[in-house]
C-alpha cells in the first residue's frame, strides 16, 4: 500500500470530492500538533496526541486481523477515549459500531453479534453476554493494551462506498437494525459543515453512538477546531464549561435546552462566545426556540433528518423568527416529496408522508434487504428516496411544518388524527408540563386518542382533560389522561411513545 498520510494539506484535502478522514486528521495533526483536538472531565490530549494514540490503537487492531470488511465495537459514555477508538477503527478501514448504552444487556449483545466486530471496547460498567471469538477491551485501560509509544498503523485506501459505520437505531426490544454509512456519506456530512474552523470549540453532551453527535463531532474536528465532551449532561456542568473553554459551538436535544433556559442561573453565566448552537433528533417547541434566541448570544439552526439519510431540512432561527413552528428549508442538494397512502405524491399544499433523497443517504440496513426495500420509495423515474416515517405540510413560503409519525396517527372512525395536534393543546392547559398522546385500540372506532401528561404541583387532571377536550373536536377529544413524574425518553429526547402503549396493554 501508498504511503497516503501527509500527501496534501487539510484545506486541500477538504476541497475535494471526497476524502478519506484518517488522511483528513493526519493533515490536521501535522498542522497543528500542539493545539487542542479533545477535552473529556478528566483531561485533555492535542492533536499530535490524539493521532499518536489513534495510530497505536489503529496498529494494535490491524495486527489482530482488523481491516475492510470487519467492525469494531464500542459501548460506553463520551470520552478521550471513546473518539480515539471510533477513528481508529476507521483508520484500519474497518467500520466502527457505536452501541447504544441505554439498551438492555441482551439488545447489546445482539447488536455485537450483528455488527460482527470481534473486538468490544467498552467501560467497565457494562454488563452483557459477549459472543464467541469477542475480545473486550476496557475504555478505562486502554494504555494496558496498546503497543508501544510511537506505533504506527499501515495506511489503508478506502472507497467512497466502502462501510465508514454501523449505527444500531433500536436497542430497547426486537431485533437491532443496523443503519450502514458509507464514507461518501460521512464525508458530505463534514465537508458541507462550513460553520466550524480552527477556532470552533464545540461542546457536546449527547452520547457518540448516536448521529446527532457524530454531525457536529466529526465535522468541527475535520475543520480543524476543539471538542469538548460531556459523559453525561447536567446543565450547571454544561455552562460551566462553556465558560472555561470559551465555547463557540454546540449541539443539543429540546429536553436539553429546556433544562438550560428553565435554570434560575442561567442568565448568570458569560455565554458571549457562542457563535451558533444547533438542534435535532426531536420537535422543537416554538416557544422554546424564542425563549434561545431572546436570551442565549449567538445564532440557533434546527436539523431536520433522519440517520437513514435523505433529504435534510435547515431552520435558521434567528433569521426566520417568523418561521419556529417548522423545521426549515429543504437543504441545498436534497430533495424532498410528500406521498399519501398508495405512493402518490400530494398536489401542493396537501399532507402527506415524508420522502427524500440527498448527498447523505444510507447503504441500508446491515444484513437486513427487506427492511431496507421497507424504507425506500422510487419515483416515475426510478430515482430511490427514503422514508422518513413523517407526516407533514409545506407552507406556502416552502417551509415544512411536521405533523408526526406516520406510525404514530391514530385513525379513528375513518378520521386521521395527529397526536402533535392533541398535544399542543394539553401543553396549552395550565399546570401541564409535558405531554404526550398515543393511539389505543377501540372496539367501536378502531383508535382512541389516550393522553398522558406531566402536571405542576397542583394541578388537576380532570380540569385539564375537560380544558383541552373542550378546545378539541369531536373527533379528536382524548378517552382518557393519564398522570406520570416523567414521559419515557431516550438518550436523544424521543418520547418513546411505544413504551406508553405497552403500559396501558399492561394494566
Amino acid at each position: 500500500m501508498k504511503d497516503i498520510a501527509l500527501s496534501r494539506s487539510s484545506a486541500e484535502l477538504i476541497a475535494q470530492p471526497f476524502t478519506d478522514h484518517s488522511e483528513l486528521f493526519r493533515a490536521l495533526a501535522a498542522e497543528q500538533p500542539d493545539k487542542l483536538a479533545i477535552a473529556d472531565e478528566e483531561r485533555s490530549i492535542s492533536w499530535g496526541e490524539l493521532d499518536a494514540l489513534v495510530e497505536r490503537i489503529a496498529a494494535r487492531l490491524q495486527a489482530e486481523g482488523v481491516g475492510k470488511s470487519n467492525a469494531v465495537a464500542i459501548v460506553g459514555l463520551n470520552s478521550i477515549a471513546y473518539g480515539a477508538v471510533f477513528l481508529a477503527a476507521i483508520r484500519t478501514g474497518a467500520a466502527a459500531a457505536p452501541l447504544t448504552t441505554s439498551a438492555s444487556s441482551d439488545a447489546l449483545t445482539a447488536m455485537l453479534r450483528d455488527s460482527g466486530s470481534r473486538h468490544l471496547f467498552a467501560d467497565p460498567a457494562i454488563e452483557m453476554e459477549l459472543p464467541a471469538g469477542v475480545e473486550r477491551i476496557s475504555l478505562h485501560a486502554l494504555d494496558d493494551w496498546l503497543p508501544p509509544e510511537s506505533t504506527r498503523a499501515t495506511p489503508v485506501e478506502v472507497g467512497p462506498e466502502d462501510p465508514f459505520n454501523i449505527i444500531y437505531s433500536s436497542g430497547t426490544t426486537g431485533t437491532p437494525k443496523g443503519i450502514v454509512q458509507s464514507h461518501q456519506m460521512r464525508w458530505n456530512y463534514l465537508a458541507r459543515a462550513g460553520v466550524y474552523d480552527r477556532s470552533a470549540v464545540t461542546l457536546l453532551s449527547t452520547p457518540l453512538y448516536s448521529n446527532t453527535t457524530l454531525v457536529s463531532f466529526l465535522p468541527c474536528l475535520g475543520f480543524g477546531g476543539s471538542v469538548v465532551l460531556m459523559k453525561k449532561f447536567d446543565p450547571i456542568g454544561f455552562l460551566e464549561l462553556s465558560e472555561r473553554y470559551r465555547v463557540t459551538h454546540t449541539m443539543l436535544v429540546p429536553a436539553q435546552y429546556r433544562r438550560l433556559m428553565a435554570l434560575p442561573e442561567f442568565d448568570r453565566f458569560d455565554l458571549s462566545s457562542y457563535r451558533l448552537k444547533f438542534c435535532t433528533s426531536a420537535p422543537f417547541a416554538p416557544e422554546l426556540k424564542r425563549d434561545i434566541l431572546n436570551r442565549w448570544p449567538g445564532g440557533l439552526i434546527e436539523f431536520y433528518g433522519m440517520t437513514e439519510g435523505g433529504a435534510s431540512c435547515v431552520l435558521v432561527a434567528h433569521e426566520f423568527p417568523d418561521k419556529l413552528h417548522t423545521v426549515g428549508r429543504v437543504a441545498p442538494n436534497s430533495e424532498m416529496k410528500l406521498i399519501d397512502e398508495e405512493g402518490n405524491e400530494v398536489p401542493p399544499g396537501g399532507v402527506g408522508e415524508v420522502v427524500g433523497r440527498g448527498p447523505m443517504m444510507m447503504s441500508g440496513y446491515k444484513g437486513r434487504e427487506d427492511a431496507t426495500r421497507a424504507t425506500e420509495w422510487f419515483d416515475q423515474d426510478g430515482r430511490r428516496f427514503i422514508r422518513h416515517g413523517d407526516v407533514g405540510r409545506f407552507d406556502e413560503d416552502g417551509f415544512l411544518i411536521l405533523m408526526d409519525r406516520t406510525k404514530d396517527m391514530i385513525i379513528s372512525g375513518g378520521f386521521n388524527i395527529y397526536p402533535s395536534d392533541l398535544e399542543a393543546v394539553l401543553a396549552a392547559q395550565p399546570g401541564v408540563v409535558e405531554a404526550a398522546v398515543v393511539g389505543v385500540p377501540h372496539p367501536d372506532w378502531g383508535e382512541t386518542p389516550v393522553g398522558f401528561v406531566v402536571l405542576a404541583e397542583g394541578a388537576d387532571r380532570d380540569a385539564v382533560l375537560a380544558g383541552a377536550n373542550a378546545k378539541l373536536g369531536k373527533t379528536q377529544r382524548l378517552s382518557a389522561l393519564h398522570i406520570v413524574d416523567q414521559l419515557p425518553r431516550s438518550a436523544i429526547d424521543k418520547v418513546l411513545k411505544r413504551e406508553l402503549r405497552e403500559r396501558l396493554a399492561a394494566r
